[in-house]
Formats: C-alpha cells, structure tokens, sequence
C-alpha cells in the first residue's frame, strides 16, 4: 500500500479531569495573581506537560471559573466537546481543597465506588490532579472550594453506565492518566469493575455479565434481577472474569448471542470480532457429539457464519451445548474461586436458545 495512503494514527484527546484542572488551576490563578493563563498548562499524573485553551472565564462575587471544551480526540466519547467549567473561590484556611457537583456532574448514591455515597463524582485521580494544580500556582497551600460542572451533562449521562451504578444527576469527572487513547479498552473494564464493586457493596449474591442489550433483558427478566446486578460486559468477558476471580460473588450467569458464546465456549476471552473470529467448524464438531448427520455437519463447516452454522444444524440441544462448554470455559478461568456459573445463549430477538444447568450455590 502506498504511504499516502495509509491511515492516519488514531489521535489522541484529554480526560473530563485534565479539562477540570485546567480550568480549575486557571480559576485559581485569578483569585492570586488578577490573571487568567491562557492558555493554562498542567501537569499529567506520569509529569508530563500539557497546555490548554479557555473557552471563556471571569468572576462572579468571591468566584472565579474558567471553562473548556472537552477534546476526546478520535475517541467516540459522549463528552467529546463538553463544555467543562471550574469555579474557585477560597476556602477556610488549613481545610485544603473542597469538592463539589455543580450542574452535569453526578453524585455517589451507592457504596462500592472509589467515593463514598453523597460525594460528588469527581474521581480520586482527578482530585489529585486538581489539588496539585493549585499548589503549583501557592506552593504554599491551597484551601479553595472547587465546584465542576458539565453543560448538558445530566443529559449526556443518560448515555453512559452512571445511572446503573448510582451516580445521580450528571457525569463523573474520570481519567487515571489524563489522556484519552481512541478506542481503548481500559475505561469499559474499569466501569466492569466498578459494577462489580456497586452489587458486592450492596450485598448482591447474584450478577450477570451481558454482551449486549438483547441478552442483558433476557437475562434479567429470566431472574429478575435488579440494575445493579446487571454488568454490560460487552466483549471483555476476560476482565470481568479476572476481577470475579479476586472479588468473587456467590452466583454469576454470562448471556449472550450465538456468535459470542460460541467464542467464549472455544476458549476466547476478547469476544470482539476484530480480534477473535468464532469458528463454523468447531460448531460443527460439537454438533457430531450430538449425533448430527456427516453431510449437515459439512454445510455447518462451509458456512459464512456461525449462526448460519447453528442454522444449518437446526438441532434443539447445540444451544445447551454451547452454553455447557462456555460454563465449563468461565469455570476455569475464575479458579479457584467456587462461583456457581450458567451461561445463556441468546437469538438476536432475545429468545433463548441454549442454558447450561447452573450449578448448586
């Protein structure tokens, strides 16, 4: 392929907590020095430096606040061009900085997350960030009230996991190392943990990991199961698992569709399909088990796809099959925790086409 045409690298954008302590340290700045800095640099957590434009500041009585537009880069973030304001005005002196929700941030409602209930959501790493900020402006100390708000936010947060995990009202204020990488699978398995942590923190004995809005409402009128108890595990069934290993709950039951947990019963954890492709053959070879004839099994093997496979065998038990051996898959990657495992599998108008037998609790 000729280098101009190549694709561009994905870029790269900045975090709701690298916009908020930009417009936080700026805020800041007006109330110690009568200026805004603009653009305003900070200081990410791994020290490296970066600089940021205002989109508008000025002061309202004791408080100043600055404002800037969230740039997820080529990330598909919900917050991508979010207008982030801060405002400052000085706290009691020797209290050091105060948090608080403004309009579009959310509050915590329910215990298990890194903040306890009635906190605003503004994560710990942000507030670190933030903090160090204003210190950078008075080394000396800094004892300020900082409030964060979001335009649109509580609106925006209809779109992410916030409500299911308790946080009220808006958007949190996210980001462990400040940058946003396109397409990275490191906030999704945070947000999993973090579901994790919200039903264990509620006393939840029974949770279930969905690879998607079909099979997360099949599973949970099966079971009636409250929000809380259902994880959006999309396709990181891995990191789920890996986390149940260490933090286990007493039941835990995976549903998804045909093509997914054939994945997951061939052994693969990253159920994506650019990364993992499910196999008609291997389908086939679990319908041999079951006693389908040669030649459907040889139509199952040329199939374009494996639900054109399980199509083809049209046999009752393939679904059961495919959920007993994602069981057994799901079984061995969370010992030697002893969490009783079932598995269904799906068809994508949400009937259920194969359950493994959920073993005793």
């Amino acid at each position: 392929m000729k280098k101009d045409r190549e694709r561009p690298p994905l870029r790269r954008g900045w975090t709701t907590g690298s916009c908020a302590t930009a417009a936080a340290k700026s805020a800041w700045s007006w109330l110690q020095t009568g200026q805004f800095p603009d653009p305003v640099t900070i200081s990410l957590p791994n020290q490296r430096q970066v600089s940021f434009a205002l989109d508008g500041c000025g002061q309202v009585g004791e408080s100043a606040w600055a404002r800037v537009v969230k740039d997820a880069g080529d990330d598909p973030d919900v917050t991508h061009g979010a207008l982030i304001t801060a405002s400052v005005r000085r706290g009691v002196a020797g209290e050091g900085v105060t948090f608080m929700a403004g309009d579009g941030v959310g509050v915590v409602t329910r215990p298990g997350l890194p903040l306890p209930p009635g906190a605003p959501a503004i994560n710990p790493v942000p507030r670190r960030m933030i903090t160090n900020a204003l210190m950078e402006v008075t080394p000396q100390g800094a004892d300020a009230i900082v409030t964060i708000s979001i335009e649109n936010g509580e609106a925006l947060a209809r779109q992410t996991l916030n409500p299911r995990l308790g946080i009220m009202g808006g958007l949190s204020i996210l980001g462990t190392t400040g940058i946003v990488v396109p397409f990275s699978c490191s906030a999704w398995i945070d947000t999993i943990h973090r579901g994790i942590d919200v039903a264990r923190a509620s006393g939840l004995t029974h949770i279930a990991g969905s690879t998607g809005s079909t099979s997360e409402a099949c599973v949970k009128a099966l079971y009636d199961l409250p929000d809380a108890a259902l994880i959006e595990m999309g396709d990181f069934v891995g990191g789920m698992l890996k986390y149940l290993r260490q933090h286990p709950v007493p039941h835990l039951t995976i549903a998804g569709g045909i093509a997914k947990m054939t994945k997951l019963a061939q052994g693969h954890l990253d159920l994506h399909s650019s990364r993992t492709l499910a196999d008609p053959g291997s389908l086939a070879i679990m319908a041999e088990r079951l006693g389908v004839t040669s030649e459907i099994r040889e139509g199952m093997r040329r199939a374009n796809t494996v639900l054109e496979a399980f199509q083809r065998a049209n046999h009752p038990a393939l679904g059961d099959l495919i959920a007993a051996e994602a069981a057994s898959v799901t079984r061995a990657c969370l010992a030697p925790s002893d969490i009783a495992v079932d598995v269904i599998v799906t068809d994508r108008e949400g009937r259920i086409v194969g359950r493994s037998a959920p073993r005793p609790a």
